[in-house]
C-alpha cells in the first residue's frame, strides 16, 4: 500500500482550510422561502446529526420579514449546537436575476449570522456537493436525501432543504478530511 505525502501546497491549502479533526459542523442551503439547516457532529461514525429542519418563509411575507427569520432562527441554532465551523452552498447560475438578488440575500443574512458568531465559513458549489454525496454532479434532490439518509443514519428521509444543507455539511467534513480538491471547498 502506498502512503501519500502531502506536498507543501496541499498542506499550506488544508491549513488554510481550518482544523482537521472531528468538527460540529453546520451546513446552509439559503433560500428565502425554505433555508435548510442541518448540524453534524463528526466525531462518531457515523456522524451524528445534531439538528435539521428548513426555515420556512410563507409567500406573502415581505422580503425583511424572511431576513428577520433566517437571521435569529440561526442565531439560535448555532448557540443550540456550538458549531466549531459552517459551511454553505454556494449560488447556482440564475437565469433570472431578481431571482439570484433574492437568493443573495438570503445567504448574505446567513453569513451575517455566522461572521458573528466567529465561525470561519466554506462555500461548496451545489454540483461538488451532488458529486460528493451522490457520485454525480447533476444529482436529483431525492437521491441526495437518500444518501444522507444512508450515510447519517437517519430513521426517516429528511426535507429536501434540511438534506441539502447536510449534504453541504458532510462533504465539508469529507474535504476537511482529505487533501483539498481546488475550488471544491473554499473559504469564504
Amino acid at each position: 500500500m502506498q502512503q501519500r505525502l502531502a506536498s507543501g501546497k496541499d498542506a499550506a491549502r488544508a491549513e488554510a482550510a481550518g482544523p482537521i479533526g472531528p468538527q460540529v459542523i453546520l451546513g446552509i442551503d439559503p433560500s428565502l422561502r425554505g433555508t435548510g439547516y442541518g448540524v453534524i457532529d463528526t466525531a462518531p461514525a457515523p456522524p451524528a446529526t445534531l439538528s435539521q429542519g428548513t426555515l420556512r418563509c410563507p409567500a406573502d411575507w415581505p422580503l425583511s420579514r424572511c431576513l428577520r427569520l433566517i437571521s435569529e432562527s440561526l442565531e439560535a441554532i448555532v448557540r443550540d449546537t456550538h458549531p466549531t465551523l459552517a459551511a454553505v452552498e454556494g449560488l447556482f447560475h440564475a437565469q433570472n436575476v431578481r431571482t439570484a438578488l433574492v437568493m443573495s440575500q438570503a445567504r448574505g443574512a446567513a453569513l451575517a449570522v455566522l461572521a458573528r458568531a466567529g465561525l470561519e465559513v466554506f462555500e461548496i458549489a451545489p454540483r461538488k456537493v451532488k458529486q460528493a454525496i451522490v457520485g454525480y454532479g447533476a444529482a436529483q434532490k431525492e437521491a441526495v436525501a437518500k444518501m444522507v439518509q444512508t450515510r447519517l443514519a437517519l430513521p426517516g428521509l429528511p426535507e429536501p432543504d434540511a438534506a441539502d444543507a447536510l449534504a453541504v455539511a458532510l462533504t465539508c467534513a469529507q474535504s476537511l478530511g482529505s487533501p483539498l480538491p481546488d475550488k471544491a471547498v473554499k473559504p469564504l
